[in-house]
């Protein structure tokens, strides 16, 4: 297990490497002035212009830019904005908040999800599995912002039992309907690929073997069925939880959730190249760490899959 997980970590070098260069491109290399507008109605001086050219190494090719931004990030240091805020002190503050916001959704999509799904997938077909399956197409098919407004006007306007805006400090509390609505999309797809996999794996040689050997219902589900079946849908919810944090921007906007989307959102409005590379750099990690982290969880759910 150790010689796979330093092989592992080994292999998200490089694919970090191409990942955060790639957005740093894209970023830095479009065509334009990035100073344009930062000095009101009047073009900027040009000592200002030099002084943040070379500030952030512009004049250097785009690979050299690169390398000297990794350095940075290696050191702990995302840079600054163009105001002189640093990178590190905005996503200190929201990245918290929207972590929050994130694990809120992901515990909605996996309780939910996974209940709905064993629900159906060992009830078989009838009026649950009709009644889930509708459900679910229904949330998967409406807009994330179309079910943000109705709940908050339903809940928060019409009947008072939220708050239609979320304060500055986020609670847990708060989170609770933005994170159904955040994760409700995931939660529909985990309830489908929960039944799918219940579905398939009931007609599996081993869970015959295990019923014809007389064990209890409740172990053949519990220890055999259930476990193998939720491979599909640990592997879902391992990736979403990077996707949910990085598309949060219309969520966080509905109920005013001063998180990374809302940071990343005014980066790209004003042009801040800066802050939009430092928060998805930050969020490539969270997708590769949570990708290593679902692979050794397969060897805890199957105990067919061994890391030698």
């Amino acid at each position: 297990m150790g010689r796979y997980v330093l092989r592992r970590l080994l292999q998200l070098i490089p694919v970090f490497i191409g990942t955060t260069f790639i957005i740093y491109a894209l970023i830095w290399a479009l065509p334009g002035d990035p100073f344009a507008g930062r000095c009101g109605d009047r073009p900027c001086p040009p000592a200002y212009i030099a002084e943040m050219t070379e500030k952030y190494n512009l004049n250097d090719p785009v690979i050299v830019q690169y390398f000297k931004y990794l350095g940075q990030i290696l050191t702990g240091d995302f840079g600054e904005t163009f105001a002189g805020i640093e990178v590190n002190q905005l996503v200190a503050d929201a990245y918290p908040i929207t972590l929050r916001l994130a694990i809120v959704a992901l515990a909605f999509a996996a309780l939910i999800g996974i209940g709905a799904g064993i629900l159906t997938g060992l009830r078989g077909r009838g009026f649950m599995d009709n009644l889930v399956l509708m459900s679910t197409l229904f949330l998967i098919s409406l807009p994330v912002f179309v079910t943000g407004f109705i709940l908050q006007v339903v809940l928060g306007t019409e009947l008072g039992i939220i708050t239609p805006s979320v304060s500055s400090r986020a609670t847990w509390g708060e989170l609770i309907v933005p994170g159904f609505v955040l994760g409700s999309t995931s939660m529909a797809y985990v309830a489908r690929l929960t039944r799918t996999s219940l579905m398939e794996n009931k007609r599996a040689d081993y869970v015959r073997t295990a019923v014809a050997k007389g064990l209890e219902p409740k172990r053949v589900v519990g220890v055999h069925l259930l476990r193998n079946s939720l491979i599909p849908v640990i592997t879902f919810l391992g990736t979403e939880l990077g996707a949910l944090m990085g598309g949060a921007i219309v969520t966080e906007g509905i109920f005013n959730i001063r998180g990374i989307g809302g940071l990343v959102y005014k980066a790209i409005l004003t042009k801040e190249g800066t802050t939009v590379v430092g928060i998805v750099t930050l969020l490539v990690l969270v997708y590769l760490l949570m990708n290593l982290l679902v692979d050794l969880l397969y060897a805890v759910l199957d105990p067919r899959i061994r890391y030698d």
